[in-house]
């Protein structure tokens, strides 16, 4: 047995009896015993620390398609890996949210957070509009509204940007326009290349860091009553479905995770490569034995060419910057899977997040939860009686349910902190406050054995709307 200090806790690692599969699996059981009480948390130290990053957006606007959404993040990583981003588009009524899952570090998740939808949405506004744009003064900034956005690059960093985004705009406003799944797709791929470049003509530790770093992506497009999700990796995104005759919900998931459960994509970068890496292109489940999502942006020590990595990546980051059996690159692309939806009056509600979530939670408890909590929500508010004659028998039923619902009234009233208090405490027989304490408590040094960062953004759509465009086509 083997032990590893580590502090407040001792971890012990025995290594089970099992076959050994190939030289390449070996099972191991993790058990930690405390050596130090973890801190008592109350009630309010939870809350506190749970709702410290949440928020809320509310569009007041009829023709909206979204009615409001509402976000939250929690972190395991110091600093936190995920980033999160959601706009209004300024040129059309539209709406677009992101989640960036890091890895490697924060750099690269801060970084496309801030550009992937700006680059999104020059691609998908009409041609005709786009170059009404770019006839005036503009730049990265003319294309979105973002909701709770606080940061910006340096000025250094950011000239760089700049002038990386004109030269994408000024590229498609000559190209005739594609369908929108497509130009999600090339926003992708060319701010990818972006960043590839950006790393090799400055080269400075702030682009190099980006190109060195990864993230996966999972962004949702709403434009009227087309909804496009593209995911690059292993973020999710679930819709919220509810059937009018009986209320149920209904999970429908709208990406694939492209990671070593996925057998087509395992099978498509084998295929991608000669048959004499076959034994390690993918190796415990991971690319060349190390990188678990199978498609991300950045990453490039995956992508460059072995002598880009000789000249640039072995003099600062030194030889072990080089994957093993790295031979015929690129291991790694960004390209987007794109799911295209028609919305229909009973989708309720979309819940985009990082794994940290899913990792807890299936997509039907978290349609389950979130419904829950829209339903609960509802009785707060001043009942309305529905149109025309009611009986009595009527009425009385929608007693009833306000009364239900009430019992059932969640302690958060944003629904992504309702989900992270649900995934981290949620038990057959409700939340234990132990248990979240417990979570919450993990040294900084084993914490990421538990949980990893949960970042969620629930978007919620205008059924009244979308019932008037549905009554129109």
């Amino acid at each position: 047995m083997l032990t590893l200090l580590l502090r407040n806790s001792v971890v012990c690692i025995r290594q089970a009896n099992c076959a050994n599969v190939g030289g390449a699996i070996r099972q191991f059981r993790i058990t930690i015993r405390q050596e130090a009480q973890l801190p008592n948390l109350s009630p309010y130290d939870i809350n506190l620390i749970l709702r410290e990053n949440e928020y809320i957006q509310t569009f007041s606007e009829d023709d909206s398609i979204v009615r409001s959404y509402e976000s939250n993040q929690l972190s395991s990583n110091k600093p936190c890996e995920d980033s999160r981003t959601e706009a209004t588009f300024l040129h059309k009524n539209g709406f677009i949210c992101g989640i960036f899952d890091g890895h490697g570090g924060p750099a690269c998740s801060q970084v496309i957070s801030k550009r992937l939808l700006r680059y999104v949405a020059a691609g998908v506004i009409d041609r005709g509009t786009l170059n009404e744009i770019i006839a005036k003064d503009y730049n990265s900034q003319s294309f979105l509204r973002c909701h709770n956005d606080k940061a910006d690059f340096v000025s250094e960093i950011k000239n760089i940007y700049e002038n990386s985004f004109r030269e994408y705009v000024k590229t498609i406003s000559g190209q005739t326009a594609q369908d929108v799944a497509f130009e999600i797709s090339n926003a992708f791929m060319r701010l990818d290349d972006d960043l590839s470049k950006e790393a090799l003509k400055h080269t400075n530790m702030r682009t190099m860091s980006v190109a060195m770093s990864g993230a996966v992506a999972c962004v949702a497009h709403i434009d009227q009553l087309n909804l496009h999700v593209a995911s690059t990796g292993d973020c999710g995104a679930v819709l919220g479905i509810q059937c009018p005759e009986t209320g149920q919900w209904q999970s429908k998931k709208l990406n694939n995770e492209h990671n070593a459960d996925n057998l087509k994509e395992v099978q498509r970068i084998l295929e991608e490569h000669p048959k004499e890496e076959h034994d390690t292109a993918i190796r415990n489940e991971r690319l060349l034995g190390q990188l678990a999502p199978l498609r991300a942006l950045g990453d490039f020590r995956y992508k460059w060419s072995n002598e880009v990595m000789d000249k640039y990546v072995v003099p600062t980051f030194g030889e072990h910057a080089v994957p093993p059996h790295y031979y015929t690159p690129p291991y790694l692309t960004a390209l987007p899977e794109v799911q295209h939806h028609v919305l229909h009056p009973n989708d309720k509600f979309l819940v985009i997040a990082s794994d940290g979530l899913w990792d807890f939670l299936t997509p039907s408890q978290v349609v389950g939860l979130v419904g829950e909590h829209l339903n609960s929500k509802k009785v707060l508010e001043p009942m309305k009686l529905p149109p025309g004659d009611v009986t009595l028998l009527e009425v009385s039923k929608l007693l009833a349910e306000r009364k239900a619902g009430r019992a059932r009234k969640p302690l958060d009233q944003n629904s992504a902190t309702h989900l992270i208090r649900n995934a981290l405490g949620g038990t057959d027989y409700g939340i234990e406050h132990s248990k979240i304490a417990y979570y919450l408590s993990l040294p900084q040094d084993v914490v990421r054995l538990y949980r990893d960062d949960i970042t969620i953004t629930v978007i919620y759509f205008n059924t009244e709307y979308i019932t008037k465009l549905n009554e129109n086509t």
